[in-house]
């Protein structure tokens, strides 16, 4: 989903502008702006396909026990910085976790009040099944 940007209403366009770099200055405000679907729009195939990778379901299992956490405080395996940033932006679009912003910190908490609404039981069943991969 791109954000409509009219050049007539930004001062940083000017009239001369393409429409590529108007897609590009689009592109880049999507990015920067975590997507997150509402409670209603949750599906269930990709909320479990979401946690079938053992790392993610640590991650949800560490959120769903301890609140918010910031990626530093994740306990998982001995991961690069980029492949958490994957696991976590897919725990994201599946509706799983809730990023919030505080500078240039990212910190994540589960949603937990949507899933049960969406879901009954589904957290639970996180705390649950992961305990054997949790040490």
């Amino acid at each position: 989903m791109y954000h409509i940007l009219c050049p007539q209403n930004n001062p940083q366009f000017e009239n001369n502008q393409t429409l590529k770099e108007l897609v590009e200055y689009a592109t880049v405000i999507d990015m920067k702006t975590p997507t997150i679907p509402m409670a209603s729009e949750l599906n269930l195939t990709t909320v479990c396909n979401a946690l079938g990778d053992p790392v993610r379901m640590k991650i949800a299992h560490c959120l769903a026990s301890s609140g918010e956490k910031n990626c530093s405080a994740f306990e998982v395996d001995h991961i690069s910085k980029s492949t958490l940033s994957h696991h976590i932006k897919i725990l994201r679009e599946a509706g799983l976790i809730r990023p919030r912003i505080e500078g240039k910190q990212h910190f994540y908490s589960l949603r937990k009040e949507d899933l049960n609404s969406r879901f009954p039981g589904l957290v639970e069943l996180i705390l649950n099944t992961t305990k054997e991969y949790v040490h």
